[in-house]
């Protein structure tokens, strides 16, 4: 939900809509809501796998042109741009949620020093202490954004570069492996309508770095393949349509798999297969021949450029417009308190953009300016 725009890219723009679309459907199952949410919300938590996707696709492709450009990675200015691009925005919310009660979807907060340290996401109690919980992504994307430059200037250095496509391979099927095995020794034992159950199966295969990796590797991987392989590029932008047909066929596939969330071959699998389905659905949108890539829009543009700052203040906004709704008597489950929710959204997310992010792009670009 982070990931930088590119204007040539139209098709990642329709992509973070609708990653963000999903994601706000998901979690307003939360609140009081149509019933028609149940449905179509249902497979929202897929869209932060989608996220993950675009993020590890773009960022590493990003490092992979520099290094062929430059021979290097400019750490330094790499963690410049992210630190402006994530930080304020973030520290901002963190504000609203530690400050202001009122703000707050639910009662009780981890400790501050989880969010600030962006390790929130290990031993997140989401039953007991659930308040501003989807930052969890935001922690593996910082996470992710501190290693990876590191790691490939360390890679690239050396002969491992080869086998690179290999390296990340290997890491998905870590986090596979690792989820069947917290699977078995950790969650299979205990009573799947329990609370207690969600608390472990959050807790111990949702949340955490280790077990999450398959979105972000099959996004650098991708990008790795159509950095080197002049094949592969070529394939891509010659078949983008067929492309995204074959990910919307899996993507199916996956949602069957999927159909119950905290399943044994959805916690295990799952992952992997709607993280591969969007890998396809993303080299689509980058493709030459997709109509993904033809089709330029002004309204997912501007969504797009909106979604972090979205997926940051959406629980919160969501939370107060029900509440004043219920203040003055107003229906709260209905669709139409479901779009004063959804313009409460946008409106905070623009308020974002002209008061946080604008401002500190401006000093992102005064510090390196002279880097230039």
């Amino acid at each position: 939900m982070i990931t930088e725009r590119s204007e040539r890219l139209y098709g990642l723009d329709h992509l973070r809509t609708l990653a963000i679309v999903l994601v706000l459907l998901f979690h307003y199952r939360a609140f009081k809501h149509p019933e028609w949410i149940d449905v179509i919300g249902k497979f929202g938590w897929t869209g932060v796998d989608l996220f993950f996707v675009l993020s590890g696709f773009l960022i590493s492709g990003q490092l992979f042109k520099e290094r062929e450009s430059k021979w290097t990675i400019d750490v330094k200015t790499f963690y410049i741009k992210r630190f402006f691009r994530i930080i304020p925005t973030y520290l901002f919310t963190l504000f609203l949620y530690f400050t202001i009660p009122f703000f707050r979807e639910r009662e009780a907060l981890p400790p501050l020093w989880k969010f600030v340290t962006f390790t929130q996401n290990y031993g997140l109690d989401v039953i007991n202490q659930g308040t501003f919980s989807h930052a969890w992504s935001l922690c593996i994307e910082e996470q992710f954004y501190l290693i990876l430059p590191l790691f490939l200037l360390v890679v690239m250095s050396s002969k491992l570069f080869k086998y690179f496509a290999v390296l990340i391979i290997f890491f998905i099927m870590f986090s596979l492996i690792i989820r069947l095995v917290i699977w078995n020794i950790s969650v299979a034992g205990i009573d799947h309508n329990s609370l207690e159950f969600w608390r472990s199966w959050y807790m111990k295969i949702y949340y955490p770095t280790y077990t999450r990796l398959d979105g972000l590797g099959i996004g650098v991987l991708i990008s790795y393949c159509m950095q080197y392989s002049s094949g592969f590029k070529s394939m891509v932008h010659r078949n983008g349509n067929r492309i995204f047909l074959v990910g919307t066929l899996l993507l199916s596939i996956s949602f069957w798999v999927c159909n119950e969330q905290a399943s044994e071959a959805a916690s295990v699998f799952g992952f992997t297969l709607v993280a591969i389905s969007y890998g396809f659905i993303v080299l689509s949108a980058v493709s030459a021949s997709s109509f993904l890539s033809k089709s330029k829009s002004y309204i997912t543009a501007e969504l797009a450029a909106l979604s972090y700052a979205v997926y940051l203040s959406h629980k919160g906004i969501i939370h107060i417009v029900q509440t004043l709704f219920e203040r003055f008597d107003l229906e709260t489950s209905d669709t139409v308190c479901l779009i004063f929710c959804l313009m409460g959204c946008l409106i905070i997310a623009l308020v974002y953009r002209i008061l946080i992010e604008k401002p500190f792009a401006w000093i992102k670009d005064k510090i390196l300016k002279p880097r230039k």
